[in-house]
């Protein structure tokens, strides 16, 4: 069994308010008595994708000084920057293409991609990430389900701001899992709103915000509710291959 945290959209961008509401977050899951395998973090972890950003995110992430009590696992949304990210995030050295990368667990494996396109916030998994999933994949010789995180939902989550910005070519990622019956269940962001539903037969759950929370069309006018409280989610691949997601706010 895997138990992951899911945090996303941070948008740290140096204010207070921002700093404040990732720490409530950080400081719920670091305080957890019970057993986490990693902490998943879905995208634009920074709002302009400068290196003060990132900076201050592996600060409050536990990168830099390793004092995380599980593994902390990252891909980029449309507000990250990838040379940043990789540079003052990661540790490694500034480049341009896409980021992708892999966990390993005993009973399962966590693909994260990049569906960030730089310099628009609709997102894609270009022929790359693709590639790189089919490899990545093949290597595993099907021995173990696998999750696929990145930062757009593929599909339509019915409030005019996040469909505007899914992801692309949304046909191509159904064929992979056509192929790839290893893979469990995809996890995204980017929507500011705890959702769950099915694509291509696979449970697809997005994660709330950190930063805030959008309203739907049927809760009022205003768009950003910036008063609710961070959002979080707990996700749980079982011995039978089955997700289940559990959403929580922190104080």
């Amino acid at each position: 069994m895997l138990v992951l945290a899911h945090i996303s959209d941070l948008h740290l961008d140096g204010t207070d308010r921002a700093t404040r509401r990732a720490e409530r977050v950080r400081d719920l899951l670091w305080g957890l008595p019970g057993r986490v395998d990693a902490l998943l973090v879905t995208g634009d972890i920074a709002d302009h994708g400068t290196e003060a950003e990132y900076e201050e995110a592996a600060r409050l992430l536990g990168l830099r000084d390793g004092d995380a009590p599980f593994p902390v696992l990252t891909c980029p949304g449309n507000h990250d920057s990838r040379a940043p990210y990789r540079k003052a995030l990661l540790g490694e050295p500034a480049a341009d293409g896409p980021i992708n990368s892999v966990r390993l667990f005993d009973d399962a494996a966590v693909l994260m991609c990049d569906s960030s396109v730089p310099g628009r916030d609709e997102g894609e998994l270009d022929a790359q990430t693709y590639a790189w999933i089919e490899e990545t994949l093949d290597d595993l010789d099907g021995d173990r389900p696998a999750l696929l995180a990145f930062h757009h939902p593929p599909v339509a989550l019915h409030h005019p701001l996040p469909d505007t910005y899914r992801l692309g070519r949304p046909t191509a990622l159904a064929r992979l899992l056509e192929r790839r019956t290893e893979i469990a269940g995809i996890i995204t962001g980017h929507a500011h709103t705890p959702a769950s539903t099915v694509f291509a037969g696979r449970p697809l759950v997005v994660g709330p915000g950190v930063t805030w929370t959008l309203r739907l069309p049927w809760e009022g006018d205003q768009v950003a509710d910036r008063e609710a409280p961070p959002g979080l989610a707990f996700h749980v691949l079982d011995d039978e291959g089955r997700l289940t997601s559990h959403f929580r706010v922190a104080p």
